[in-house]
């Protein structure tokens, strides 16, 4: 019967609602999906995209970009699907200068969670840097909470300098508001900068509240520059992340949403491949 669960999985055939809340050990639903797994789809055909992705067994999605439509364009196609959209990426500049636009955005998408991707630096994160960061995250965390929806930020890899007993990832976790600032794993964005993803949320268990799962090929070398070619990015289960461990970690978190982000230009076939790798843990 596991067998013809994963045939079907990979073949993007069982995805009612029923199989969603049962599946497998380690997560307790469907991972959903980051937009821009699909942007190249997205871009051409919200409609017809949503579909593929529902087609996968995935109800809800993180979107990182409108496509050019309106927030009430992509809510009214997401109901029409019984669809949901759990957190929306923004810009740090929507942030610093149109953050009335982003919570009203991100209210109709009915978003819980507002997500900056990144943060504006050149060279190495520097202290100075990661000070600036923490106060501006504390004031966009509060008007955000104000607004009833949660700010997180998701790490990109080059936070992780060193300084003092641990990396400059730590002083912005340490010096943020727990009340207005959470965080989103990036587990590729972790491991190949040389972090241990299980001991950074053992360490920090209720300050990460969402996680993209994405693996990396193991020939890319280690480095904090956030980023890797996109045919580097593999199926679940075949590059540097450990999985198993990572995900017992997170049931100990509270971590609420996963998404499957696969940044490979492939990603519609890679994607039922890694689900039906997760369901088989």
């Amino acid at each position: 019967m596991k067998k013809v669960a994963l045939l079907f999985i990979a073949a993007g055939l069982l995805n009612t609602s029923a199989f969603a809340q049962r599946f497998g050990k380690l997560l307790k639903e469907t991972p959903g999906m980051v937009s821009y797994t699909m942007r190249n789809q997205f871009a051409k055909d919200v409609p017809g995209t949503l579909d593929k992705i529902k087609g996968m067994g995935i109800t809800h999605i993180e979107f990182s970009s409108l496509f050019g439509k309106t927030a009430a364009d992509i809510r009214k196609e997401l109901d029409a699907r019984g669809m949901r959209c759990t957190s929306f990426g923004v810009g740090y500049n929507d942030l610093m200068k149109a953050m009335p636009t982003v919570v009203q955005n991100a209210k109709t998408l009915g978003a819980k969670y507002v997500r900056l991707g990144s943060i504006p630096h050149n060279g190495p994160f520097t202290l100075d840097m990661a000070k600036k960061t923490v106060e501006e995250f504390n004031a966009i965390g509060k008007q955000l909470r104000e607004a009833d929806l949660t700010f997180v930020y998701h790490n990109h890899g080059f936070e992780f300098e060193p300084y003092q007993n641990g990396t400059l990832f730590d002083y912005v976790v340490q010096n943020t508001n727990p009340q207005d600032v959470s965080f989103e794993m990036d587990v590729v964005w972790v491991v190949n900068p040389g972090q241990n993803p299980v001991a950074l949320l053992e360490k920090y268990p209720t300050r990460f509240r969402l996680m993209h799962l994405k693996d990396l090929d193991k020939s890319v070398e280690p480095n904090m520059k956030g980023s890797a070619p996109n045919d580097k990015c593999v199926v679940l289960g075949t590059g540097k992340v450990d999985f198993p461990s990572l995900l017992k970690a997170a049931r100990k978190t509270k971590i609420e949403y996963f998404y499957v982000e696969d940044e490979n230009l492939n990603s519609e076939q890679q994607v039922p491949q890694s689900l039906a790798y997760l369901k088989s843990l």
